[in-house]
């Protein structure tokens, strides 16, 4: 019987994404209908979380509260909706953080759910995601989709609902504004030596975006928004922003001497302590990368979040793919990894009503099934460190950080002593099922060591107490496996080293 969060969407069911951004938090709730999302709740709230990174990774406390705050009044929003329909991503300040979790953990107390941190080229994957779907592109046709946020900036050229290229540079609104505008003074030759400095920056990709090519560009978040109404209310455009009605703005901009002085039509008191910081990168990409016009779309990262969260609802997870595409790319054996997945599968059902495990834990056991040889591709000294590495450092579409940092847990800790430090790297809210988790593939590699495609045995597992359990396996089978039987011995005593008890029953 499926578990909640394991049933299908149905019409009517509600998802809610929250994008805690560098420079606002967004929350959007959509009801699922036809197969399509109709938004029935939006709430943003200016938070400047990246005003508070010291340099170091540390985050002054002082802007603790009003995030909090934020996150507080978004939990009471979404307290009605399943919480399997809720996803909540961190971008760039939460990468940026030397001790992420001393952030995370009271933003999900404050909030009621956990809150994924995700890679810069994953954010870039759902803002395309988001604006595609909310703006279908031609048929046949490339678009270049740019977001400027606080932290960061993403571009992203893609074709369809598919990215092909995705980047993610550290040059957002505040964080630019700060870089160079730190002490609120303007002058031409700081624009012209800032600009130098940001087109440095993006020549590391410029020329492979441009031999890619794309029909049209388009821009998402609210700094190119309030660029385009700024365009828009001095008369330069009616609804895009081109690269005459860009240089207008710059030099209109530039006749300003401080930050606090600028004053445009269109530009809030909001937005005006960091418009600087963000024209200067839109400056620059449209000189780099042969920008000529920009539209502006209403949706970016969180609806990207709603429409992954139907793909992981659904049999479109962009998560299995990616899993399929390292199996490819490093030449997993797929025999070997689906009889380890089978019995991983098999044990997880047997505890999993004991345990309390999650549908979540179930996919991740499952993906880490699959791809625990991938370090061979590498050397079979140490395979399993190999892998770890590998899962943990890649830019795996569909996964968040930290599920990449569960999946790298779980490849490390199949064999050889139980790696704490691996699992204490999660929030403390996942490290017990992560373990339990690693405990059953441990066994399940353990019983498949020797590559054999003869199905094993009827096997069971029964758990006596939180810490034990008991391993039942026919006795003439075992008699016959001596290396097993002498693997799970040496499997007990490195359980025991972790203060976890296995007994083997021959029956």
């Amino acid at each position: 019987m499926p578990t909640e969060a394991e049933q299908p969407l149905k019409d009517g069911d509600l998802l809610a994404a929250v994008d805690l951004g560098s420079n606002s938090f967004h929350m959007v709730v959509a009801r699922y209908l036809l197969g399509q999302l109709r938004i029935v709740d939006r709430i943003k709230e200016t938070v400047r979380l990246a005003e508070g990174l010291d340099g170091n990774g540390g985050l002054d406390p002082s802007v603790m509260p009003r995030a909090l705050e934020c996150l507080s009044r978004f939990g009471e929003r979404l307290r009605t909706i399943p919480p399997h329909r809720v996803r909540a991503i961190a971008t760039n300040t939460a990468r940026a953080l030397r001790h992420p979790q001393q952030f995370l953990m009271p933003a999900e107390t404050a909030l009621g759910h956990g809150i994924d941190v995700v890679a810069g080229r994953e954010e870039a994957r759902l803002i395309y995601l988001g604006v595609a779907h909310g703006n279908p592109p031609p048929e046949g046709k490339r678009r270049l989709v740019m977001d400027i946020g606080g932290g960061s900036t993403e571009f992203i050229i893609g074709e369809g609902l598919e990215p092909i290229e995705r980047e993610s540079l550290q040059m957002g609104s505040i964080a630019t504004t700060r870089r160079f505008f730190a002490d609120g003074k303007l002058s031409r030759k700081r624009w012209k030596e800032a600009r130098t400095e940001i087109t440095a920056e993006l020549q590391q990709f410029a020329l492979a975006y441009r031999s890619h090519g794309w029909h049209e560009s388009m821009g998402a978040s609210g700094t190119i928004k309030a660029i385009c109404d700024i365009s828009v209310a001095m008369k330069l455009t009616k609804v895009s922003i081109t690269a005459a009605s860009l240089e207008a703005i710059r030099e209109k901009l530039l006749e300003f001497d401080r930050l606090e002085d600028i004053r445009l039509p269109g530009l809030s008191a909001e937005r005006r302590p960091i418009i600087a910081g963000g024209l200067l990168v839109l400056d620059a990409a449209f000189a780099e990368l042969g920008i000529e016009r920009m539209y502006v779309s209403d949706y970016a990262l969180r609806e990207g979040v709603l429409y992954d969260l139907i793909g992981r609802a659904s049999e479109s997870d962009p998560r299995e793919g990616s899993i399929r595409a390292l199996c490819d790319r490093y030449a997993v054996d797929l025999e070997q990894a689906e009889r380890v997945e089978a019995t991983a599968l098999s044990l997880f059902d047997q505890v999993q009503p004991a345990l309390g495990l999650e549908a979540d834990d179930r996919r991740l056991l499952s993906w880490a099934a699959r791809i625990h040889e991938l370090g061979l591709a590498i050397a079979h000294s140490q395979y399993h460190q190999h892998g770890a590495y590998v899962v943990e450092h890649s830019d795996i579409a569909g996964f968040s950080r930290t599920e990449q940092q569960i999946l790298a847990a779980l490849v490390r800790n199949q064999r050889r002593g139980v790696h704490l430090p691996s699992l204490e790297k999660l929030p403390d809210r996942l490290v017990a099922n992560a373990l339990r988790c690693a405990l059953l593939l441990r066994l399940s590699v353990l019983l498949h060591r020797s590559h054999d495609r003869e199905p094993l045995p009827a096997l069971s597992i029964e758990l006596n107490g939180g810490n034990a359990a008991t391993l039942s396996l026919p006795k003439r089978w075992l008699d016959a496996h001596p290396l097993t039987r002498a693997d799970l011995d040496t499997e007990i005593e490195y359980l025991r080293d972790i203060d976890r008890k296995l007994v083997v029953k021959a029956v």
